[in-house]
């Protein structure tokens, strides 16, 4: 078992891995395998590149990410632009359907609008979130599917089956409408974060409860 000083290590180095990462703006602590990110950054997605590199880490527990966005003067940009800006990044983005919407205040961008799977969810923030003078992103779009409880758990079972890295056995799906509970074990965040992604890419789902657990 690693001991912080070696988990701090390995973090520090992931962060140096990570080339949307500026290694030196970010602080790194860890007490009892919980990792905590401190400093200050240029753009939101560099903030959100940070904290999916140090769930990348085996050992890692718990992630407190504590890091403020601070555009530089260069990377100003005022509401309107950053609406403009998004409206456009959207319709470019060929999984965003039409009936997404964005909403700006202080730089803090809001998405609401109705879809039908999560991967175009997904597709809308990841299309947004490098946009210059964005300070946050809150994905407030909601998933609407037409799929039974069975099919979605089926279509879970079967992705995670096709997932090389993933001990489907120690595993298990429960789906309740288009709710699904994972529950199980996994050997790092990277698993973790495996068996999450192929649950929200099932065509129905609504919301993932991750209940599975550490196996180290």
């Amino acid at each position: 078992m690693k001991t912080d000083i070696d988990l701090k290590r390995d973090v520090e180095d992931e962060l140096e891995w990570e080339p949307t990462v500026d290694p030196a703006a970010i602080g790194v602590a860890v007490k009892d395998g919980a990792v905590t990110l401190t400093g200050t950054v240029r753009y939101y997605g560099e903030k959100w590149a940070a904290e999916r590199a140090v769930k990348r880490v085996a050992g890692v527990k718990a992630v407190a990410e504590e890091i403020k966005v601070k555009p530089s003067e260069s990377d100003q940009r005022t509401d309107s632009d950053i609406a403009q800006a998004t409206a456009q990044a959207l319709k470019w983005r060929i999984w965003v359907p039409s009936q997404v919407k964005a909403r700006v205040e202080d730089g803090w961008l809001t998405l609401e609008g109705e879809v039908k799977r999560q991967c175009e969810r997904n597709a809308a923030e990841d299309a947004v979130r490098y946009l210059p003078g964005v300070r946050g992103v809150s994905n407030l779009i909601s998933v609407k599917p037409k799929v039974t409880a069975e099919d979605v758990k089926t279509g879970i079972k079967k992705a995670l089956e096709r997932h090389a890295e993933l001990d489907t056995d120690a595993i298990h799906v429960e789906a309740i409408g288009g709710k699904v509970i994972l529950r199980g074990k996994v050997n790092s965040w990277a698993e973790r974060d495996e068996a999450v992604s192929a649950a929200w890419s099932a065509p129905g789902v609504v919301s993932v409860e991750d209940h599975m657990t550490f196996g180290f």
